[in-house]
């Protein structure tokens, strides 16, 4: 596997622009000034900060171990501060986030986030979903690099609050279950003005809409009128409309063709698990959860393995290269750089690697691998 992989991950960094309504949220920018942030700190390498971590449930702790080690490796000046999320009953007998992980958030306005398990069963919210509407984080970023074809470099961005994972459902009757689309002008507005100015920022030639308009055509239709309103004020970054399932078959035929995809909730969770696939799996898949004012999750997007937990077998990869855009989120750019190279040059050497990356390496040599290299 190529060192390139997956090389160049989507920097989010602190509001640079207020360009919707009033409200500040970015792209990244390691060269532009943070003029219109309510915060007046820049973050920097040699600023200490505090990051709420989310250890997750399953693999989820002894990964979150493995990218603190590799952080002390690397003398980050991180603090981290760890938070429980187990569901507590709450008086209407709902299970809810404990107070204290949303006020650590609330604190810190930066998370990284181990996977998390949601019971099946009425009653069970989704604590992901549930972390998405606490923070307002509207845009899902992933970073699609290096697959068995040559030349891919793609991000897709999600709209994150809505669509069908509103969870706005109801029985009609026994048998018959109503599943309600929420698309909001305001909310397909925003992602749609985050996707343009991400391009623009990162020197990025395209944009496309993905979208099923031929067909919810209320619906789609809006968010598919509003990335046309937005692309309109951006006339040096190209744009095209393109059906959800051509968008899918061109990916796997010639992935080098897209560049910057946009699209709504539901669309983006499908479309982004493809493109996972096309560079090995979730196990090597960023994500970045940018919200409003600063506010950011990362997380490793792929199950919770319970099968395999505790065993010192977890591949802790994606978390450890979310933890890198959270990095460059903070502008901490030399040490994500360092944390990134010692990452890509350990699955190039292929000789400690995990069992999901084809070695037979356990967790805490791929970690050790990984921290000799950037001590040396």
């Amino acid at each position: 596997m190529s060192s390139t992989v997956l090389c160049r991950l989507a920097k989010t960094c602190r509001p640079t622009l207020a360009i919707y309504h009033g409200r500040n949220f970015a792209t990244s920018s390691s060269t532009e000034t943070n003029s219109c942030s309510t915060d007046t700190t820049t973050p920097s390498s040699n600023n200490r900060r505090t990051v709420t971590l989310i250890p997750g449930d399953g693999i989820g702790p002894e990964i979150s171990r493995s990218v603190q080690q590799i952080f002390d490796a690397a003398d980050v000046p991180i603090n981290w501060e760890a938070v429980d999320v187990t569901p507590v009953k709450a008086p209407d007998g709902k299970f809810r986030i404990p107070i204290h992980a949303i006020e650590s958030v609330t604190k810190n306005r930066i998370g990284l986030k181990g996977p998390l398990a949601t019971p099946v069963g009425k009653g069970h919210q989704s604590l992901n979903l549930a972390l998405r509407k606490q923070f307002n984080l509207f845009a899902n970023v992933r970073p699609c690099y290096q697959t068995p074809y040559t030349n891919v470099d793609l991000v897709t961005i999600r709209e994150n609050t809505e669509g069908e994972y509103s969870g706005i459902e109801h029985t009609i009757v026994p048998g018959v279950v109503q599943s309600i689309k929420l698309i909001t002008r305001h909310a397909s507005l925003r992602v749609c003005e985050y996707a343009f100015l991400y391009a623009k920022q990162h020197k990025r030639e395209k944009v496309t809409v993905v979208h099923k308009a031929n067909i919810m055509r209320l619906s789609d239709g809006l968010f598919l009128q509003c990335a046309r309103e937005v692309a309109e004020k951006y006339p040096d970054v190209q744009f095209e409309e393109m059906y959800l399932d051509t968008v899918c078959l061109k990916m796997v035929q010639d992935p080098t063709q897209f560049d910057c995809l946009v699209m709504p909730n539901l669309y983006g969770d499908i479309l982004s698990d493809l493109c996972a696939g096309l560079i090995g799996g979730l196990g090597l898949t960023p994500s970045g959860n940018i919200g409003e004012n600063g506010a950011a999750i990362f997380e490793a997007v792929h199950g919770t393995a319970p099968d395999i937990a505790g065993q010192d077998k977890a591949n802790p990869t994606a978390l450890l290269l979310s933890a890198v855009m959270m990095l460059r989120h903070l502008q901490m750019f030399d040490k994500a750089e360092r944390i990134e190279r010692a990452c890509f040059d350990t699955i190039k050497d292929g000789k400690t690697l995990t069992g999901d990356l084809g070695g037979k390496s356990k967790c805490s040599e791929y970690t050790g691998e990984i921290c000799k290299r950037i001590k040396n």
